[in-house]
Formats: C-alpha cells, sequence, structure tokens
C-alpha cells in the first residue's frame, strides 16, 4: 500500500506498554499524556514504516465536533488519505502529526492543543467559537489500522453549529443525536464505533 511521503510522529509501542496497554477508551488521559508528549519519548519515522511496523504507535488527534446534544459526522470519500479507510462514516476530525508539527509538539500542552487545531482547520472551518478538551485515549488493537495508531481523544464544544468542510475526502458533513449515530453505527471506522459506544462518557 502506498502512503504519502512524509515523517509523522510516532512513539515506540514499548513506551505504550510501561505506561499502560489497553484495549478501546482510556479516560485517564493525564496519566499518558506528559510521557508522550516529552520530546524524549516522541519522534519522526517514514510515514511508510510507521504504518507497517507495528513496533510503533503514530499519535493521532481524534477530534469530535459537538453542538448541544449532537455530533459532527461525514463519509471519507474517495480521496481520503488513508485508503483502508475510504467510504466507512467518522465522527472523528483529525490525523497525523508530520514534521512540520514539531515546533508545535511536545513543548506543553497548549502548545500540541495549537497544532491539533491547525490539524482540524485544514480538514474543516469552524465558524463559532469553541472549547477544546482532551478527554480519552483510544487504543484499538484489533485491527490492521489500529495495531499503529494512538488516539488523543478531543471534544470541541461549539457554540453554534457553523462548520464548513474543506477537503475533498470529507462528505455528507452533518450534525447528528446519539440515537441517529447508533443507527448508522456498522458503516463506521472502527474508533467512531468505539467512541459511539461511550458517547455519553465522554461528553461529560
Amino acid at each position: 500500500m502506498n502512503f504519502p511521503q512524509e515523517n509523522v510522529l510516532v512513539i515506540k509501542r514499548s513506551l505504550f506498554g510501561e505506561l499502560g496497554t489497553f484495549q478501546g477508551l482510556n479516560f485517564e488521559p493525564e496519566k499518558y499524556l506528559k510521557a508522550i508528549l516529552s520530546r524524549g519519548s516522541n519522534f519522526f519515522i517514514p510515514r511508510s514504516d510507521a504504518e507497517s511496523n507495528p513496533a510503533y504507535k503514530q499519535i493521532i488527534p481524534y477530534a469530535l465536533i459537538a453542538f448541544e446534544n449532537t455530533i459532527l459526522h461525514y463519509v471519507r470519500g474517495k480521496k481520503a488519505g488513508e485508503q483502508r479507510l475510504i467510504a466507512k462514516g467518522s465522527i472523528g476530525i483529525g490525523g497525523h502529526m508530520n514534521e512540520t508539527d514539531e515546533s508545535l509538539f511536545a513543548m506543553d500542552e497548549q502548545a500540541y492543543r495549537a497544532g491539533v487545531e491547525r490539524e482540524v482547520n485544514e480538514e474543516i472551518k469552524i465558524d463559532t467559537p469553541f472549547e477544546d478538551q482532551i478527554v480519552a485515549l483510544l487504543n484499538d488493537d484489533s485491527t490492521e489500522v489500529g495495531r499503529v495508531h494512538l488516539g488523543i481523544v478531543h471534544i470541541f464544544k461549539l457554540k453554534e453549529p457553523k462548520v464548513q468542510k474543506r477537503e475533498a475526502m470529507i462528505t455528507g458533513l452533518t450534525f447528528l443525536t446519539k440515537e441517529e449515530l447508533l443507527a448508522r453505527r456498522q458503516t463506521m471506522e472502527t474508533w467512531s464505533q468505539i467512541c459511539v459506544d461511550s458517547l455519553d462518557r465522554l461528553l461529560l
């Protein structure tokens, strides 16, 4: 499988093991973030290597865009960067932290959030004030994609439902209730299924 020629941010799986491996969501992100976001712990390697070597975990911000009791849902179109997720429904916005993000990453949490907001801003345009909270970490070693990624789950709480897409790979952008998301659960990528199953706890 061909991946973009870029260097992406990773940690060693062994560090994840030392901090405490889990499957699904972990609601104690602070237990992990200090170690993950320290300069000695994370580094960049070519994405082609990172995607095929489970000795590394790619750090992926995964932002859920919330307005009142609804969450933004979209479908990944044919121009999606991750070919294995095409045509899957998703409630997560974000992507790999690449080498251009280095100056913003791993300095402190505020700098990390700025990098995340820039990543999100590349995919969608948010035309309203919002609050950004890190609520969980997400790990899924049950799939080929999940084995080489570690998600940092953010909730962006919007004052108004004003969001537009910026990238062609995003289709069918709409805010849905928990019940509407559960009805579409089987069509979603695995990470989104995991988040939908614990939506009430994520949105506390």
